[in-house]
């Protein structure tokens, strides 16, 4: 009898090659914002798990996905099972508007606490830093946010503006928060002469050639670029950096609640996480390697941040900082 038991256990959990297979069929569609090679492999690595079931994505920026899925809301026809996207702001807006499914059983004991939302909402499965990059011709080497303030900095400094990015929003709300200037250090870059705007493939062109000397990106684009020879180096700051965690979560009205639950099972799982760094993303799972070009797990000191209380603040932070910059 404990045999038999023990036989379903492991069919349950999935730690027989064939057990996901068997269990997990149907239709899934997932709606996403990860760039279409990464979105392909995602669900082709989930594909190879779970064959039976008819896996599709639809890919766009976060904010047209999310424009698109409240279509859908008022429609009263929504498509996506699932969605995995740049920030958790967002997810905690739909959350608050009840449009999430929890998952309650998934399992998240290999992760520290405070990565995933405590209610099993969505979870995180990447950390996406923004830091400095500089051109490696500038004669000032920086290491703390407050270097960029410097007369060295100045007309040099290019950043994505959080009016139109939701990373650099949250990047917005995490520095103001743990700095010691708050936004007194945005008024000091106004003053510097900072241009805010652009995304970072534009911030990373405009360092790469010279144009600017220095910029606020996303950590894996320069480290990618200097990899590949580009004359730019990437900076973790000595404060400590913000992040997105790419979450990924369950709509409340999907068809397929079992498969989107293994979808989430799989990329928090290693296998998931390895498939973000084989990607070049710094994995969320803290066992998982970190890629070629960045420092020790430990060296990456991230700033605390609150994704309810900045979605509470979101409205306020951009008129304070249009108010600064326009």
């Amino acid at each position: 009898m404990q045999r038999k038991a023990l036989s379903a256990f492991i069919l349950a959990a999935g730690l027989t090659g064939s057990g996901p297979a068997l269990a997990v069929e149907g239709k899934l569609v997932l709606y996403t914002s990860q760039p279409n090679t990464d979105a392909q492999q995602t669900v082709d690595a989930f594909k190879a798990k779970y064959p039976k079931v008819d896996i599709s994505f639809v890919r766009d920026g976060t904010p047209r996905v999310m424009a698109k899925i409240k279509a859908e809301f008022e429609a009263g026809a929504p498509q996506a099972d699932i969605l995995l996207i740049a920030d958790s702001v967002t997810m905690e807006g739909l959350k608050k508007d009840d449009r999430l499914l929890a998952h309650d059983k998934a399992d998240v004991s290999a992760y520290p606490a405070g990565v995933h939302d405590p209610r099993k909402m969505w979870f995180a499965t990447k950390l996406i830093t923004t830091g400095i990059v500089y051109n490696t011709k500038a004669t000032m080497t920086p290491s703390s946010w407050t270097d960029l303030t410097k007369p060295e900095a100045k007309n040099q400094l290019a950043m994505p503006s959080p009016l139109n990015s939701g990373a650099a929003l949250i990047h917005t709300i995490t520095l103001t928060s743990n700095l010691k200037d708050g936004w007194g250090f945005y008024e000091k870059l106004k003053e510097n002469g900072t241009l805010a705007a652009g995304a970072n493939g534009d911030i990373l062109r405009q360092v790469a050639t010279g144009e600017k000397l220095y910029g606020m990106i996303v950590d894996f684009m320069p480290i990618r670029e200097k990899a590949k020879g580009a004359p730019v180096a990437f900076v973790f700051p000595s404060e400590g950096v913000s992040a997105v965690s790419e979450p990924v979560a369950i709509l409340k009205t999907t068809k397929n609640p079992e498969a989107a639950k293994a979808f989430i099972d799989f990329l928090l799982s290693k296998d998931g996480q390895e498939l973000a760094l084989k990607q070049g993303y710094v994995a969320a799972h803290p066992d998982v390697a970190l890629p070629a070009g960045y420092p020790a797990r430990s060296a990456i000191k991230l700033m605390a941040f609150d994704a309810a209380k900045a979605l509470a603040e979101e409205s306020a932070a951009r008129k304070r900082f249009g108010a600064i910059f326009e």
